[in-house]
């Protein structure tokens, strides 16, 4: 898979968000006539990335923050799970529940 699209209301704000408060790399972000084209990645050494796709309408604008319907959307791989998650709750990231153990 090479880009998955994510809705957003303001692109700026998705890619200080995605690059400051999760890591993520900018890929690019080339102006298009009534967009931009807006790609982030977690692993520039791979081909998974996530394309910012700003709402274009009221429909869309109600995805924002909903995009799996109340699933969880993105799974992020670590080979340190305590260091990343305190790493992001350092720079106000939210997460609805306390880490957990799961068999």
């Amino acid at each position: 898979m090479g880009y998955v699209a994510i809705v957003v209301d303001d692109y700026d704000r998705a890619i200080e968000y995605y690059t400051d408060k999760l890591g993520f790399t900018l890929v690019e972000d080339t102006p298009q006539p009534d967009k931009r084209w807006v790609v982030v990645t977690p692993n520039p050494e791979n081909d998974c990335n996530l394309l910012l796709a700003r709402a274009s309408n009221e429909e869309q604008e109600g995805f924002i923050g909903k995009q799996c319907g109340g699933r969880v959307f993105l799974f992020l791989q670590t080979d340190d799970f305590w260091r990343d998650y305190n790493a992001m709750k350092k720079k106000g990231i939210h997460f609805c529940q306390e880490p957990r153990e799961e068999e």
